[in-house]
């Protein structure tokens, strides 16, 4: 009788493709693994850098409009007859923050902006959050008949966002817009008397703090900031150097979560959690700080 010519076929049993198996599952779990890893710190890294490049585009435009403060434009001779002088009313003294031509007032701890700016607003102890500016420079339009000059005042200020979880830095420019008869003016931002201004924009979200310290020429903190509406006025053209320091925090959580790890104690005493591996706070927190010189106070 012949052979089955098939009984030296080779082939693989259920035992070896059982070890195929577990091995692929283990290189491929170790693969995902690592690229769980990998990428959780690129976006670590990602989201890092975000919050650093946010945080100086606004200290860019901070920067900028602090040291126009003060600023006033002769536009010298021409021909069209404008005069080379800065004729607008301006308001100081006993006036309210709202209503000042002052180049830079600080508002300690007052969330939000409103005409009348006044320290019994301010936050509560519980909320220092934050601080605000207000800016006010000149500035010459040859193609406005009406009124070349102008005057602008800018504020940056906070509210709160994220249902009270953190704060969101806002902007508004107005003009200063004066009757014909001279005597009189008002400060707007109704985009159709003054097309560049703007109220309450949006700047940048997830705010934790926002601060500005002023100093004087010598290099002394004025402390607190000068006011146009009491004696501390004397001091607002003093003003040579505004530090600013903002604090921002990620929009996603950022650390995990670790289980406390159990310490030994002391002699082989009750066995303590070892807080340092807690994070309690999961978000990143990085903060920009900047001192801005002022170009045109007090010159």
């Amino acid at each position: 009788m012949k052979k089955n010519k098939f009984n030296n076929t080779a082939g693989i049993t259920l035992i070896e493709i059982m070890i195929g198996v577990v091995i692929s599952a283990i290189m491929m779990g170790a693969m995902y693994t690592t690229y769980s890893v990998v990428n959780n710190s690129y976006s670590q890294v990602t989201d890092r850098a975000k919050i650093s490049r946010s945080g100086r585009d606004i200290i860019a435009m901070l920067m900028r409009d602090i040291r126009l403060a003060g600023f006033k434009y002769h536009l010298g001779a021409n021909a069209s007859g404008i005069s080379t002088q800065d004729d607008l009313q301006y308001v100081g003294g006993n006036s309210s923050i709202g209503d000042s031509h002052d180049p830079i007032i600080v508002v300690e701890n007052e969330l939000g902006y409103s005409a009348e700016d006044d320290v019994s607003k301010n936050n509560t102890t519980d909320d220092l959050c934050c601080d605000k500016i207000h800016i006010v420079y000149g500035d010459f339009n040859q193609h406005d008949a009406a009124q070349p000059y102008k005057r602008y005042k800018v504020t940056y200020y906070a509210l709160p966002s994220g249902e009270g979880e953190y704060y969101a830095v806002y902007k508004s420019k107005e003009s200063w817009i004066q009757t014909a008869d001279l005597l009189t003016g008002v400060w707007t931002s109704d985009t159709t008397i003054c097309p560049e201004c703007f109220s309450g924009e949006l700047i940048r979200d997830h705010l934790v703090d926002m601060e500005f310290i002023v100093f004087d020429k010598q290099g002394r903190i004025i402390n607190p900031p000068p006011r146009p509406d009491d004696a501390s006025r004397k001091d607002l053209y003093n003003i040579a150097i505004v530090d600013v320091r903002l604090t921002f925090r990620s929009k996603k959580e950022f650390f995990r979560v670790k289980k406390p790890r159990l310490v030994k104690g002391l002699g082989g005493g009750v066995a303590q959690p070892d807080r340092t591996r807690n994070h309690d706070d999961k978000f990143l927190r990085d903060s920009v700080v900047v001192s801005v010189h002022t170009r045109n106070i007090g010159s």
